[in-house]
């Protein structure tokens, strides 16, 4: 401990890096520290603490009881430190850098329609963006590279994670289907899902959410759907179901589906929610804020198809 009997936060927080990041390089390169600057600071942790904090695993090290006892206090110290700081900073104007990770549709229909209006109000706020899917969103946030992000889930298949989401808008799922397929005008039960039985699905080539998904809907009827094509993009994924190359489910508001067979789905609740997502203690910022107040009242208009 220091002169006070206090164990360095700094320390502490290099400790939760580690247990987010997994391995010493992850946290060097993180933190900008060498990896051995990041094995000392940890040492010097441990004897502060009086406690081994970390054991051997293999050519790695994971965290000891008191360790993860630590971490967890560690995460609650560092969020009411940050939120500390963001609350005396509540009144301030938006300003700095936001880096923002967000999926395609999120990017291009809620957030880059804002940038007019945020430039506008905010000239002090700055914006770096970048496309990604939720699970690289969690990523980037657990390694401290992104500020704000925006991520979907489904009401079959919710997603968890360590850190604050609010809520922004919610789709209903449906079915997109080839021109003169036979399938009912609605999926009412799981009846109405064995005209699927023998189609073939696609896929989302970066995220296993959607596939998940088709499986849930699906097992409604007892069976499992077939994935044949994967595609990132929702334009190619509609010009594959167009080329009578299989079904696959859409949000009801997607660009490019009044090009296609839209069915509603009415067996079940399933619908694509987006959230905004930022690490426990920074949801004050005013600059992320004024962000995601910003894609809130784009994601509440309606979108053309």
């Amino acid at each position: 401990m220091d002169n006070d009997g206090l164990m360095d936060i700094r320390k502490i927080k290099i400790l939760v890096s580690l247990s987010r990041l997994g391995t010493m390089s992850a946290v060097a390169q993180a933190t900008g520290y060498g990896t051995s600057a990041v094995s000392q600071q940890l040492a010097a942790l441990e004897r502060e603490a009086g406690l081994p904090l970390l054991e051997a695993a293999g050519r790695r090290v994971r965290l000891t009881p008191a360790g993860r006892r630590l971490v967890s206090h560690g995460e609650g110290i560092l969020a009411a430190m940050t939120a500390a700081e963001l609350d005396l900073a509540a009144a301030a104007e938006p300003s700095g850098l936001v880096r923002v990770a967000g999926y395609t549709t999120a990017l291009r229909q809620d957030l880059l329609p804002a940038v007019a209006e945020l430039s506008r109000r905010y000239p002090l706020l700055e914006l770096e963006l970048q496309e990604r899917e939720p699970a690289e969103v969690d990523e980037l946030l657990e390694a401290g590279q992104i500020d704000l992000g925006f991520v979907y889930d489904y009401t079959l298949v919710p997603r968890g994670g360590r850190h604050v989401r609010s809520l922004l808008c919610s789709s209903p799922m449906m079915l997109a289907v080839p021109p003169g397929a036979a399938v009912p005008p609605r999926i009412d039960t799981a009846a109405d899902l064995e005209s699927l039985h023998g189609e073939l699905w696609i896929g989302n080539s970066r995220d296993p959410g959607d596939d998940e998904l088709a499986e849930r809907l699906c097992a409604l009827a007892g069976w499992a759907p077939r994935v044949r094509h994967r595609a990132d993009s929702l334009e190619v994924v509609i010009d594959l179901v167009l080329a009578g190359q299989g079904v696959s489910l859409l949000p009801a508001d997607a660009p490019g589906t009044g090009r296609i067979r839209m069915v509603p789905l009415t067996l079940a609740r399933i619908d694509r929610r987006m959230w905004s997502v930022v690490r426990a203690g920074t949801q004050a910022w005013p600059a992320t804020t004024a962000v995601v107040d910003a894609v809130r009242r784009r994601a509440a208009l309606p979108v053309a198809t």
